[in-house]
């Protein structure tokens, strides 16, 4: 069975791929102004990760 720590951990996991791959996606398939969006949609998701891992223990 899952616990809350498991849980956030794959969180966190599929949060972090996410991100690279749309921060990737902006670097290298759009050129124009689409580029810049999926990067920092990218960024966020590496941010909202950053924060499951910090909770990660205390919840």
């Amino acid at each position: 069975m899952m616990n809350k720590n498991t849980v956030l951990g794959y969180a966190t996991l599929i949060m972090i791929l996410m991100g690279l791959i749309l921060i990737a996606l902006g670097a290298f398939r759009y050129d124009d102004i689409a580029g810049w969006g999926f990067a920092t949609v990218g960024i966020g998701f590496l941010a909202i990760a950053w924060v499951f891992n910090a909770l990660k223990g205390r919840v």
